[in-house]
């Protein structure tokens, strides 16, 4: 038992240091796009977390998930950017520089509004199931993103098309992590990027996201879910409030979404309704189905596969275009490709790439 303790502690210290080092490594070559790659990467890691719960936990299918990552990226934007103050008088009289509201205040009210959103999207599916239940959360997310494109007539709130640009970064500390930070040691001196910093903060939030998750999985409300996901008739003769079970579902997913959306909206310093696109949502339920449904290291795993895979297929399908003689693009290339790999992953591995062992056990017999 103390070997098996032993090197599970010597894995985990290890990947510890993998994880503080690989952005410092990738920055040494000269070039912050594979750090960037990661933060983003980071990110789809959180929002699959989320989706995991309504997903993987209680069973029910969300198509329209990202519709709770534009509520927080939207509300931030809106919160800590000039337009509000460029857009109505009012605003401008109160704020003559602008609302700049604390990020922190920003990231609460956005987990709270997405998921008073996310219940309010789960009260009409409650006695819906499957397709059915799909149709109606796609429908959410597209409902939202259109929103977001014409509200800027009458009044411009979100600037439609053109999106809200100019959001301020996040400060942790005092700490812009949108500018370069210099630590100075003697003779010695090291220039944190701001991507760097930024992967760090994003897995600071990942970590938490998992420890909650994993709490989630054994408290009492989690295992109601899962038993609402085997079988809800079950679980409703078992006395289990299955609509309240749901909602919460709803709720607690939506959450991850939004506070997601935040750390988004301050990374990018712009968003706009391309961000949230129907293709969005496919792809975070994707990184949860391929990386095997309702097990957190492979939600993880899918997320960092699915993330990571479109950016490495970038510099394959440059030389395969050529060979075609142009008359297959690198952009159609790519998503050709990505769309192999996930077909071919689907006929090896159902179950996805990191299953579950209680959910491989129930499906093998």
């Amino acid at each position: 038992m103390m070997n098996t303790k032993t090197g599970k502690l010597i894995v985990f210290l290890l990947a510890a240091v993998a994880l503080m080092v690989l952005p410092l490594l990738l920055q040494a070559t000269g070039s912050n796009s594979w750090v960037r790659i990661i933060d983003l990467a980071l990110l789809y890691v959180l929002l699959a977390l989320g989706l995991n719960i309504v997903v993987g936990y209680a069973g029910l299918l969300d198509l329209g998930y990202i519709a709770f990552y534009a509520v927080g990226a939207y509300l931030y934007g809106l919160l800590a950017s000039p337009h509000l103050a460029d857009t109505f008088a009012a605003i401008r009289a109160t704020f003559p520089d602008g609302v700049h509201v604390n990020i922190w205040l920003v990231m609460i009210a956005a987990a709270g509004v997405a998921g008073i959103v996310g219940m309010i999207l789960g009260a009409p599916t409650l006695k819906l199931r499957g397709d059915y239940l799909a149709i109606i959360t796609l429908g959410f997310g597209e409902i939202i993103r259109i929103f977001l494109l014409n509200m800027d007539r009458p009044l411009n709130i979100t600037n439609g098309p053109k999106g809200l640009s100019q959001i301020d970064a996040l400060t942790v500390f005092g700490i812009n992590m949108g500018q370069r930070q210099t630590i100075s040691i003697g003779d010695w001196s090291y220039t944190f990027q701001p991507v760097t910093m930024y992967y760090y903060l994003f897995l600071f939030f990942v970590i938490l996201s998992v420890v909650l998750s994993y709490r989630l999985q054994d408290s009492r409300i989690g295992r109601a879910w899962m038993a609402i996901r085997e079988d809800e008739i079950a679980a409703k003769a078992m006395g289990l409030n299955t609509r309240n079970l749901k909602l919460l579902a709803f709720g607690m997913g939506a959450t991850f979404g939004g506070m997601s959306g935040v750390l988004f909206a301050s990374f990018q310093r712009f968003v706009s309704p391309e961000s949230f696109a129907l293709m969005e949502s496919v792809m975070v339920v994707a990184m949860v189905v391929l990386g095997g449904i309702g097990h957190i290291p492979g939600v993880i795993l899918g997320a960092l596969v699915l993330a990571g895979l479109p950016e490495v297929l970038r510099h394959v399908a440059g030389p395969l275009g050529e060979m075609t003689g142009g008359r297959l693009g690198p952009e159609v290339l790519r998503q050709l490709l990505i769309a192999l790999a996930m077909v071919i992953v689907m006929l090896l591995r159902p179950k996805g790439l990191w299953p579950a062992p209680e959910h491989g056990k129930s499906l093998s017999k």
